[in-house]
């Protein structure tokens, strides 16, 4: 009886499951920032945006690709965005409760990230060929509460202990970000969009947005589905952007952000409100070289992180594994370490049967394109 029992428990254990493929064969252009989504149908979709180069390449435009339920193939990429003469870039795809699918982009003004607007566009027929159709598309306009004094308190702390050694130019790139904090324009513009939105059990939707003007984060909060947004609070640590955002089962929300700093770290911050305000913005121990990550609160409640665990370069991308809502992160595995390649920018979401689906941007010698991954909790875990 106990080796019926034993063998019963032994065929239970889900097997590693793993597969990747390109979305596209690689290809010359810059391509870039992917976003993914599974359909209610169980098709996938991708969005990424392409173009000469990123935003001062007045060609650059958001396409999509589709991998149909069952299909071992990606469709042709289609165009979902383009506004003429102007840069669209960074994309993030999400599904509401409502199963509408929402792209959020930003267009680039002025050929710089401190100009850019972030877009929307949602879609309730999506599960057909082709791109979706959008029923409703708009530009996010946020104003945020004037946070420069708050800011300017944290900034001159941190540049204190710096400024003696930084040279002549840096100093005055420093005193220029000082006075742009309390710019009316600089505060209202150039936040853009990287990772996707959180729902919360209230429905509220966080759309999680970064400013390279300032190095910094805040949430964009909408409380009627997606009708109206409003500004959030800054996260103010200077060098944190790109936040990714999940929720304990206490209800505290924390935010892992890429670091654009000296500190070669994953930043991270926490919210007792729902996201309209953020503490102290800390260090992780995981490492990172200044790239972009994703993570996802999986069904079973642990949670994945998405990041390149290096500290130079982008050659090594990793998934991690916590077990404790985010208090931990012990089981680490690679998806990519080739020291000619670039792999970056990561999207994970979970799919109805339980695969988690990675998608990230691939740089060879030979071209750049989209790599797609799917696997199982089963195969992070099976190297432990």
């Amino acid at each position: 009886m106990l080796t019926l029992l034993l063998c019963s428990f032994i065929a239970a254990e889900p097997t590693p499951h793993y597969t990747a493929e390109l979305i596209f064969p690689l290809n010359a252009e810059h391509n870039h920032a992917p976003g993914i989504v599974e359909c209610p149908n169980g098709d996938l979709l991708v969005s990424w945006y392409r173009g000469s180069g990123e935003r001062s390449a007045d060609d650059v435009r958001v396409l999509g690709s589709r991998k149909p339920q069952g299909s071992e193939t990606w469709g042709e990429p289609v165009v979902w965005a383009d506004t003429p003469e102007f840069p669209d870039c960074n994309t993030a795809l999400f599904i509401d409760p409502n199963q509408r699918l929402w792209l959020f982009y930003p267009t680039i003004i002025a050929n710089s990230w401190e100009s850019c607007l972030t877009n929307f566009r949602r879609s309730s027929e999506y599960q057909a060929d082709g791109a979706p159709t959008w029923d409703q598309a708009g530009i996010m306009f946020l104003k945020p509460e004037d946070f420069s004094e708050d800011a300017r308190k944290v900034f001159d702390r941190d540049l204190g202990f710096i400024e003696w050694a930084l040279p002549e130019k840096q100093k005055q790139k420093a005193n220029q970000l000082r006075e742009r904090l309390g710019d009316k324009l600089f505060q209202r513009l150039g936040w853009q969009p990287r990772c996707k939105p959180t729902i919360l059990p209230s429905g509220r939707m966080l759309l999680p947005l970064y400013s390279d003007t300032f190095s910094m984060s805040l949430m964009a909060i909408s409380d009627d589905e997606g009708q109206n947004w409003f500004s959030g609070k800054p996260m103010l640590g200077f060098g944190n952007i790109q936040p990714t955002v999940l929720r304990r089962d206490n209800g505290t929300l924390v935010a892992y952000m890429r670091e654009n700093g000296p500190r070669l770290r994953v930043r991270s911050a926490e919210s007792t409100d729902d996201g309209v305000s953020w503490g102290e913005v800390l260090m992780t121990e995981l490492p990172n070289p200044g790239s972009g990550v994703d993570g996802l609160r999986l069904a079973n409640g642990h949670w994945i992180l998405v990041y390149n665990d290096t500290i130079k370069g982008r050659n090594r991308l990793a998934i991690s594994l916590s077990e404790d809502e985010g208090k931990s992160w012990p089981i680490t595995r690679r998806l990519e370490d080739e020291a000619a390649g670039s792999y970056h920018y990561p999207a994970v979401t979970e799919g109805a049967d339980g695969t988690i689906h990675v998608v990230y941007s691939y740089f060879v010698p030979d071209g750049k394109s989209m790599k797609h991954a799917a696997l199982n909790e089963a195969w992070i875990q099976e190297l432990r």
